[in-house]
């Protein structure tokens, strides 16, 4: 399985930003796709997760500003970022999760005050 990211850039305060993940590869026993994050001298961090199921997860600093989704047809899972904060800056990783954990390269997202 391969993830590759896309969307991210510079943005100032209050923007948005679209993030797109396409998986290749054959995926068996998909059980989430999800959305972490990782800030120069910080550990990585969920920031959203949609199950097989449909279910979503969010963290609380991103609950009402991020939406995750996913196209099925597609393998890909989005990450819809809107009034985006300085805080938010960091690589953003994709995660597959199925007997396994696979990530994407990461995209860096920079958010100016």
């Amino acid at each position: 399985v391969q993830l590759v990211e896309s969307g991210g850039g510079l943005v100032q305060a209050g923007g948005s930003l679209r993030l797109s993940c396409a998986a290749s590869g054959s995926i068996f026993r998909l059980l989430a796709m999800g959305w972490y994050r990782q800030a120069p001298g910080k550990q990585r961090e969920l920031v959203a997760v949609i199950t097989r199921a449909g279910s979503t997860n969010y963290a609380d600093a991103v609950k009402g500003r991020f939406t995750i989704s996913r196209d099925n047809a597609k393998s890909t899972v989005y990450l819809q970022m809107n009034s985006l904060k300085p805080e938010d800056t960091a690589v953003y990783y994709c995660n597959v999760l199925t007997d396994r954990s696979y990530w994407g390269q990461g995209t860096q997202v920079t958010v100016s005050s």
